[in-house]
């Protein structure tokens, strides 16, 4: 407080108190390298958590309120106003702060990802649109292993718990009993799922049972995000909150429980800083606010498992199809190599065809996945061997036959097909590889009466899974062609046939988790029939047929793969047995970017303890990208606070720092 004169009556001076409080604010804008929070005053008492609007320099900048100060020895700015009357939760703020310090990243940038843009904006509110369900809604009996299960998760109050169920198991019934449950005692839940084509059929499931539903994803406007953050703060009623991994950061009231649905899929770890799991950040989320975080799969992440035996935590096992008299699909390998297996055609198998024929006239669905997108993945000279390439990416260019276009898939450059060699003028121009928008041409022309739909990252916004999903619930889609977009979780009660193109596509790549991804990519898109009393078929055609891991995923052996994968961790010393940081660094030159990283690299030997590896550096997998050079370093430790002191030497520029990678590509 001050003490200050005002004069008043003319022989009385008056003298008054005008008590100032003191607030640590974080700006949402890097003001300062290495400071993220500073000291202002105001004249009325405030919460921590308040968002508020604070003088930096000429500019004024958002600002969130993160404890009380006392008096500092220097003269203080204003706090200007308050942008909203409720504060963020605390456990919000707490877990906006780990992620910070975790991930050694400006507490600015965390704010940018936690809160919504446009604070400022006035908004106008629009009335909700009600929600049709496509599904036949009845009773749900739950079975003796999902009544275990929920028993078993309520006896866990808070923390982790790892929900392991075969596909078709229940799970979904199990998330809704929870937030029900979480309901009736005043409690929020947020519901996390992989992919933003996965929150209509979510949304399907809860809005027929849950009067406060809310939806977040990417592709609404920023209006429509703003104002549904504004709603979940200043709610007074629980709600259930549905979206992508940023649906983490909706400010619910009262938060009872986080679901992790598929959380085995690598979407949940942010790309971009701070490269954070949403996995671990829900972790950190639940244990702060005393909340469950369930983290639901039929194919857990090899980690994740064996931590949560190796500490004990709750595992609760479905090990069977939630659906009495659910027939095995009859599983048909079909080995590629084999050229009497393709009489019909030269890479959709004659068993596959033939499926496809019978599904047809019998009103039945088929869904083909290939996990490549384009129509081929190379296009070359067949005279000289020229090959187009991305300028920028030195990667091959894809041809996208529907535009007649070639495009690089890294940066997006886009190319007209040559009609010659511009090497040796030759025009003996030829296309090889299989991609998506290939299968559907090849099919529309084997099956010109038939309806088809392709799902991918090339697929428009009225074509994705997320908007025709009523479609593929209801059947009117006889085939359905996608990547991995259609092997996360859908249920499609009118499916018969699931076709894979080459199941051991993803083998090859030099990454310690490249087996791990084939077969939950196999398991689970397998897992897409076979759940109710219908006689289902899988088509696999692989030329591996033998591999371990394609017969894993072909029989959806989970408990198989996970002995075999920890194996082979163990013996390359990866993930559950070491922790990894990937350091990159991005430069215009070759030349800079091996001698940065070679520096760095020298720096790490010299300063960290034993018993960190480093290894590199090595020309990143993508070497080039947006005609940027990329080298990296990896580090393993049996500790992983060893590899959070490795990021105190990392430069401020030119550096990105992956802690905890689910891939080394």
């Amino acid at each position: 407080m001050s003490l200050k004169y005002t004069p008043g009556h003319a022989l009385s001076p008056v003298l008054y108190y005008v008590y100032m409080w003191f607030y640590e604010v974080a700006p949402t804008k890097i003001v300062r390298s290495g400071a993220s929070v500073f000291t202002y005053h105001s004249s009325e008492q405030l919460k921590p958590g308040l968002l508020v609007t604070i003088p930096v320099g000429k500019q004024t900048l958002n600002g969130l309120i993160i404890n009380g100060a006392s008096k500092p020895p220097y003269e203080t700015k204003e706090i200007s106003s308050v942008i909203e009357p409720v504060p963020l939760p605390a456990p919000l703020i707490e877990l906006s702060l780990w992620l910070s310090s975790y991930y050694r990243t400006p507490l600015a940038t965390v704010l940018q990802t936690v809160l919504p843009r446009g604070l400022t904006t006035k908004r106008r509110e629009k009335t909700a649109q009600p929600h049709e369900s496509s599904r036949n809604r009845t009773q749900i009996v739950f079975n003796e292993d999902q009544i275990k299960a929920l028993n078993k998760i309520m006896e866990t109050p808070s923390g982790t718990i790892l929900l392991q169920g075969v596909t078709g198991s229940g799970k979904t019934e199990i998330y809704k009993e929870l937030a029900r449950r979480n309901l009736t005692e005043g409690k929020s839940t947020i519901v996390l799922v992989p992919e933003i084509s996965l929150t209509s059929q979510v949304v399907d499931e809860f809005t027929h049972e849950f009067p406060n539903v809310l939806v977040t994803h990417s592709h609404m406007t920023e209006a429509e995000r703003h104002l549904a953050w504004k709603k979940a703060l200043h709610s007074s009623e629980p709600l259930v909150v549905i979206g992508p991994r940023s649906a983490l950061f909706m400010p619910v009231p009262n938060l009872g429980a986080v679901v992790v649905d598929e959380a085995h899929e690598p979407s949940y770890k942010q790309e971009q800083a701070p490269r954070y799991s949403a996995l671990r950040a829900a972790s950190v989320l639940g244990k702060s606010a005393g909340a469950r975080v369930l983290l639901g799969s039929a194919t857990p992440l090899v980690a994740d498992r064996y931590v949560a035996e190796a500490n004990g935590s709750p595992i609760v096992r479905l090990p069977r199809p939630a659906r009495l008299g659910a027939k095995a699909t009859t599983p048909i390998l079909v080995d590629m190599k084999k050229r009497d297996n393709f009489k019909k055609h030269r890479f959709l198998s004659d068993a596959l065809l033939e499926q496809i024929e019978h599904n047809i006239a019998s009103g039945k669905q088929t869904l083909v996945f290939h996990n490549r997108r384009g129509s081929a993945s190379t296009t070359l000279c067949e005279n000289c061997g020229w090959a187009a390439e991305c300028p920028r990416c030195y990667v091959p260019l894809v041809l996208h036959a529907d535009t007649y276009s070639l495009s690089c898939h890294i940066c997006d450059y886009r190319d007209k097909v040559p009609t010659t060699c511009p090497v040796c003028h030759s025009a003996d121009i030829i296309h090889k590889g299989i991609g998506t928008k290939l299968i559907e041409s090849e099919l529309r022309r084997l099956f010109p009466k038939a309806t088809i739909a392709r799902f991918d990252g090339d697929s428009t916004h009225e074509e994705t899974v997320n908007e025709r999903y009523k479609d593929l619930y209801d059947g009117t889609i006889d085939i359905a062609i996608g990547t991995q977009v259609v092997a996360k979780g859908l249920d499609l009660p009118k499916l018969h046939t699931v076709g894979v193109i080459q199941a051991d596509s993803g083998l090859a790549l030099p990454d310690y988790a490249s087996a791990e991804r084939a077969f939950q990519l196999l398991a689970q898109v397998v897992g897409r029939v076979g759940r109710d009393e219908r006689e289902t078929a899988v088509v696999v055609q692989s030329y591996q047929p033998t591999h371990p891991v394609i017969k894993f995923g072909l029989t959806q052996d989970y408990e198989g793969f996970y002995e075999y994968a920890l194996k082979e961790r163990q013996k390359g010393g990866f993930p559950p047995f070491r922790y990894l940081l990937q350091l990159t660094d991005v430069y215009k030159s070759e030349a800079a970017a091996i001698r940065n990283a070679k520096m760095l690299s020298q720096e790490l030997k010299k300063n960290l303890p034993k018993g960190i590896d480093i290894l590199g550096p090595t020309p990143a997998f993508y070497e080039r990208q947006h005609d940027t050079y990329r080298w990296q370093l990896t580090l393993k430790s049996p500790k992983r606070d060893a590899l959070v002191q490795a990021l105190a030497y990392l430069p401020p520029t030119h550096w990105q720092a992956d802690l905890d990678p689910s891939s080394l590509l």
